[in-house]
């Protein structure tokens, strides 16, 4: 009996010791379980919260730069605007047929750095009579010429001037102008010589001054008349 007892007690103390190991180790795991589905969450939830904080800042990174691009491209064009190119627009035909209405231009700032001007040059330059006005007209007196203009024809120091650019003869009103060219200046005239307002009328001078020069026009990039892009260049 003593036997018995002493078996079944120890049966049952083994049996309740794996059963208490059990609910134990189940418990555990339920609670192992729980956070370990709390910390998938959340590891779930950081990758994306980083991916969306990295596409702002790639966002964000990529509009900076185009920012920039545009700013260094404005300061470029303002440079190269202010001080090397002329980009002009003519608004009369007293250029004609050289340069019509509504033509345009691209004059080089930089042309009389190292040089002087040259007759035949057509240059872009500041109206005496009002410089806040630009002008363009074609030289056509030199510093120390003496330029005389009578019965329609036009001479340079007694030498009458070939000018096969002009749009039509000029007329002959019956009178004579003669004009000496001052140093640094120049006397210019414009190609359509009927309809010109150029040296010949001018009140304050009738020369442009070196330093009043703007530019000399280098090549025209779109015709007025057709309204299409076009490419001829100047002398």
């Amino acid at each position: 009996m003593a036997r018995s007892y002493k078996q079944n007690y120890d049966e049952e103390y083994v049996e309740d010791f794996l059963t208490d190991e059990d609910d134990g180790v189940e418990i555990l795991d339920d609670i192992y379980v729980d956070e370990d589905d709390d910390y998938d969450d959340d590891n779930a939830k950081k990758p994306e919260q980083a991916k969306h904080k990295n596409l702002g800042r790639a966002i964000a990174k990529e509009i900076l730069s185009y920012i920039k691009i545009l700013v260094i491209a404005a300061l470029i064009a303002l440079v190269i605007t202010r001080f090397i190119i002329i980009n002009a627009q003519v608004p009369t035909g007293s250029m004609e047929s050289t340069i019509n209405i509504n033509d345009r231009l691209i004059g080089f700032r930089l042309s009389y750095l190292f040089s002087e001007p040259q007759r035949g040059d057509i240059i872009i330059f500041k109206f005496p009579d009002n410089e806040k006005d630009n002008y363009v007209k074609r030289v056509i007196g030199t510093p120390g010429d003496v330029v005389v203009i009578s019965g329609g024809k036009v001479y340079v120091n007694e030498v009458e001037l070939s000018e096969d650019y002009i749009k039509e003869p000029m007329v002959d009103n019956g009178t004579s102008q003669t004009f000496l060219v001052p140093e640094d200046c120049y006397f210019v005239m414009g190609d359509n010589r009927n309809s010109s307002f150029d040296s010949r009328y001018w009140q304050t001078t009738h020369f442009v001054h070196k330093d009043k020069i703007l530019a000399k026009v280098i090549f025209k990039y779109f015709n007025g008349i057709t309204k299409k892009p076009t490419f001829n260049t100047f002398k």
